[in-house]
């Protein structure tokens, strides 16, 4: 599988989804259009090895909602991640069986290489 869940107004993600050209066997899916779904969030926790891996502490909500003081397991990520797409970090990049979760330049890096 080849996928890139991002935010279509993240101007990070449309720079990165540029930076990498990502090749047209790609699906780009924006995930404020088209939410996430319990099987897609299984498969990236799958190849990732944990819900707090794909949620992103940077959120607004994380803040508002006072979250950081809570003492928060697997399960609160992933039900988290599922109510609000908020709460993924992203972009998420899946290059077969390699998972790329965030902005970091190593990161964006690293799955430009899987591409290429």
């Amino acid at each position: 599988m080849k996928k890139i869940y991002h935010l279509k107004t993240c101007n990070t993600c449309q720079r990165i989804i540029k930076d990498i050209q990502p090749t047209s066997d790609f699906v780009l899916q924006g995930i404020k259009e088209e939410e996430i779904t319990v099987k897609q969030l299984e498969e990236m926790h799958a190849l990732s090895g944990s819900y707090e891996a794909l949620f992103s502490k940077r959120a607004k909500l994380y803040k508002e909602m006072d979250l950081k003081n809570q003492e928060l397991k697997e399960e609160d990520y992933k039900h988290y991640i599922l109510e609000h797409y908020t709460f993924l970090k992203r972009p998420v990049i899946i290059v077969e069986d390699q998972i790329f979760i965030g902005n970091s330049a190593k990161t964006v890096a690293a799955a430009k290489e899987a591409i290429s």
